[in-house]
């Protein structure tokens, strides 16, 4: 068999995962002990493998997720009211599938940042398209938008994420601008896509946050009253690390 002209055949045709799979079994001393069938599944399976890999570091790099974190490095031990059976059926992203959103809230330091992007890669493993936001950044972001003529382009973007983090939401009081961009945001993906919110606000207070009460009734429709939550409470984990050094 002529080797190196097929391995530069696969490679033109961006078969990598073959390419590198029958170069090995080419040097492989039990290669006779196996049937054409089992070498080309093995090679088969080793393509699926790589463009598999490749598509999930495509989907990963498109989230630009903040923290570095999965679902199964999460903390369970520490004292901040996170269910952990309740963490792991959301791990599932079923919610996502059924077009739900997830809202999850409590104090400063308590980790809502680091879940958020757990069920974010999750998401991304499990073949979803998603992207990572601060909220004050969107805000900013899309003004930025309506100045250039970007906006609508934008709104499109956001709108087909299967999943979209809106991260550290409820800093500031909303404008007529920022409350107008976001009823626009959960309307494009109401009933289609998925809304994960984090906030140090709790949900309660986020009617009087929003300002205008139909504006404030719309928006809490579209996002709440379809999501999950999870409440978080206690010390800040980034203090509590702290002292340990």
């Amino acid at each position: 068999m002529l080797l190196h002209p097929t391995l530069e055949k696969l490679n033109t045709l961006r078969f990598t995962g073959m390419a590198a799979a029958l170069d090995e079994q080419m040097q492989m001393n039990s290669l006779t002990d196996m049937s054409f069938e089992e070498r080309l599944g093995l090679l088969l399976d080793r393509e699926v493998t790589v463009r598999e890999t490749r598509r999930l570091q495509t989907r990963l790099r498109a989230a630009k997720l903040r923290q570095d974190s999965c679902i199964e490095d999460i903390d369970f031990r520490h004292p901040r009211g996170l269910d952990k059976s309740l963490a792991l059926r959301l791990a599932g992203c079923d919610w996502i599938r059924e077009r739900n959103n997830l809202i999850i809230t409590g104090p400063t330091g308590v980790g809502k940042t680091y879940l958020a992007c757990a069920f974010a890669q999750k998401a991304c493993r499990e073949g979803l398209n998603t992207l990572y936001l601060r909220t004050t950044k969107l805000f900013e972001d899309l003004a930025l938008a309506k100045g250039d003529g970007r906006y609508l382009k934008l709104l499109k973007a956001l709108a087909k994420a299967d999943l979209l983090v809106l991260d550290d939401y409820g800093l500031v009081q909303l404008g007529r601008e920022q409350r107008h961009d976001l009823l626009e945001i959960l309307e494009d993906r109401h009933g289609l896509k998925s809304t994960l919110v984090t906030s140090q606000l709790p949900v309660d207070h986020w009617h009087e946050q929003i300002g205008d009460p139909t504006v404030a009734d719309a928006i809490l429709d579209r996002l709440v009253h379809t999501a999950h939550k999870i409440q978080l409470k206690g010390e800040s984990m980034r203090k509590k690390k702290a002292n340990l050094t």
